[in-house]
């Protein structure tokens, strides 16, 4: 049975479930909420935590040494039971280990804590994967929250942008119809920015494999916004279902099998190869109420 644990400072209030540790609401001080509703109609989720892969493998299958296992799009952590370990009024750490469900699909001791922490009008989310193992351990990570467009702020929808902190230029990359890496697509950011359009998600999302950001503003010019940085993650996805009231913004590490992709775990795009007994850092800050020029 989940349970939601509450943390708040003078700003903001987040309710974060036991399950898969994912954030359900972002409320400002005014009362206002800033992540998406999570409507089943339309798409259930919150931020979800994309662990031990991110994206899809080519029939959701890989391959370490001469067995395969079998790994559903963006792992397994999303539907896991997280266990509260630190509990504090502006605070919270859930942690996950390994259990025999998990060894079935991924033969990996390890631990996975996932940190929330407030800061005046932000949240810094720390994650640590540990490989409680004598051997290297593959994994990957990604973010996934999906903030309200349009944000609470009284701007029309139509005037909400992605204003990213660098020149993103070249071609970015998408997926296909089986959720599989496939490139190169249009790349919708001129002069920093994007214009954001439900058609831009016609084909699912827009991923910046190679983002030369570590951080984008989402908003309506004029507008207070939303910032998200990335210090720590090498790629971003934007997404959303045409139509929805959401936005995506989702820092990766890793990304789905490339439709021709045969190697093993350890050879998957984004990989990180953790050593024995070490710990690898995630993380990501989302800052509410944010200006442009605080990118």
């Amino acid at each position: 049975m989940s349970k939601i644990i509450t943390i708040k400072n003078n700003s903001l209030t987040l309710d974060i479930s036991t399950a898969g540790a994912e954030l359900q609401r972002i409320q400002d001080a005014d009362g206002q909420d800033w992540l998406w509703d999570g409507n089943p109609k339309i798409w259930g989720g919150h931020a979800p935590f994309l662990f031990p892969i991110v994206g899809t493998l080519v029939q959701n299958h890989y391959r370490l040494g001469d067995k395969s296992y079998e790994l559903p799009r963006h792992g397994f952590a999303r539907r896991k039971a997280f266990d509260p370990v630190v509990v504090e009024p502006d605070r919270v750490c859930f942690r996950l280990k390994d259990d025999s469900e998990t060894r079935t699909v991924y033969p990996f001791p390890f631990t996975l804590d996932i940190e929330y922490h407030l800061k005046e009008n932000g949240l810094v989310i720390d994650v640590k994967v540990t490989n409680n193992s004598d051997s290297p351990m593959p994994a990957s990570f990604g973010f996934h929250p999906a903030l309200r467009w349009p944000l609470p702020t009284g701007a029309d929808r139509k005037n909400h942008i992605v204003l990213f902190e660098k020149a993103e230029v070249g071609s970015i990359s998408g997926v296909d119809g089986d959720g599989l890496f496939v490139g190169p697509r249009e790349n919708p950011v001129h002069d920093r920015t994007v214009i954001l359009n439900d058609d831009l998600f016609n084909d699912d999302a827009l991923i910046f494999d190679k983002v030369a950001s570590r951080s984008v503003w989402m908003g309506a010019p004029g507008y207070k916004g939303a910032i998200v940085r990335f210090p720590l993650m090498p790629s971003l996805a934007l997404w959303m279902k045409p139509g929805a009231d959401y936005l995506c913004i989702e820092p990766w590490q890793g990304h789905s099998d490339p439709a021709d992709f045969k190697g093993d775990i350890f050879e998957k795009p984004g990989i990180v190869p953790i050593k024995p007994k070490e710990t690898h850092s995630f993380g990501i800050e989302i800052l509410i109420n944010a200006d442009e020029n605080d990118l």
